[in-house]
C-alpha cells in the first residue's frame, strides 16, 4: 500500500503546471530553460541527474518534485539500490546541516548575552 496515489499526483501536478503556462508562459518557458541548461554539459548522465534530483527533492521536502523525478529515475533506469543511496546521501547532508545550524544557534545563543 502506498501512501499517496503517487502517479495521479504526478498527473495532477502536470495538469497544474500546464494551467499555469497559460497564465504565465514565460515562466515556464524560463523554468523549462533552466532544467534542461545541466542536461546540455552531458557530465552526468540522465540517470544521476535525476538521482541527484530526488535526493535534492528529499532535503527540500518537494513531493511533486517526487512524483515527476521517480518516474523519470526509473525510465532512466536507475535500481532500488541507487535511489536508497542517493536517498543516504539526502539524509546525511540533512544531519550535516542540522548540526551546522546548531553550531550556529549556539552562537547566537552566546552572541545575545553579550548584549
Amino acid at each position: 500500500m502506498h501512501m499517496l496515489d503517487w502517479n495521479t499526483y504526478r498527473g495532477q501536478i502536470v495538469a497544474g503546471v500546464g494551467r499555469l503556462a497559460k497564465l504565465t508562459p514565460d515562466t515556464i518557458k524560463g523554468y523549462a530553460q533552466l532544467t534542461q541548461a545541466g542536461s546540455k554539459t552531458e557530465h552526468l548522465d540522465a540517470k544521476t541527474r535525476e538521482l541527484i534530483a530526488l535526493a535534492v527533492a528529499v532535503t527540500l521536502r518537494c513531493d511533486g518534485c517526487i512524483a515527476v523525478h521517480t518516474a523519470e529515475a526509473r525510465k532512466q533506469g536507475a535500481s532500488h539500490g541507487e535511489l536508497a543511496e542517493a536517498l543516504g546521501v539526502a539524509i546525511g547532508v540533512n544531519a550535516g546541516a542540522a548540526l551546522v545550524y546548531s553550531t550556529r544557534t549556539m552562537a547566537a545563543f552566546d552572541a545575545a548575552s553579550e548584549a
